[in-house]
């Protein structure tokens, strides 16, 4: 029995402002009920940022680590985790380290509508498991 690979969404058009900010805004509330210090990134399905959120406390190099969570997960059709998973286990997948762009971390995930990447939401600021709650938190306005 072969086991069929999910398809991978193609881009659509780019996500607009007001549904970047209310992805941003679930992620923002999530970090909230947690009392973590986070950024929230979101760009476009072009790369472009279109949204930026800090929050008053966390560290500066959080900006650029959620804004490259974010270009990773839509560059590459794919959450984060699926490169932090492959570092992890050694092997071939080491050699992800190479690739111009990667940002192997947990925390950024592709944002869908209508079946198509709008855009992807990058979350820096705590241990990378939870970063990756918050972009959860976040994706699912867009991805259900």
């Amino acid at each position: 029995m072969q086991t069929q690979t999910p398809a991978i969404p193609m881009y659509g058009p780019p996500i607009m402002l007001a549904l970047a900010l209310r992805v941003i805004e679930r992620a923002h509330q999530e970090a909230l009920a947690h009392g973590w210090q986070m950024v929230f990134a979101v760009v476009d399905s072009t790369d472009h940022l279109v949204a930026l959120h800090r929050m008053d406390g966390v560290h500066h190099a959080s900006i650029r680590v959620a804004q490259a969570k974010a270009s990773t997960a839509v560059n590459f059709k794919r959450p984060t985790k699926v490169f932090e998973d492959a570092i992890a286990a050694g092997g071939a997948g080491v050699r992800l380290l190479a690739l111009e762009g990667m940002m192997p971390m947990e925390g950024g995930i592709p944002l869908l509508q209508d079946g198509r990447i709008v855009g992807a939401i990058g979350v820096s600021g705590v241990q990378s498991m939870e970063d990756g709650l918050a972009a959860q938190a976040g994706a699912a306005v867009t991805n259900g």
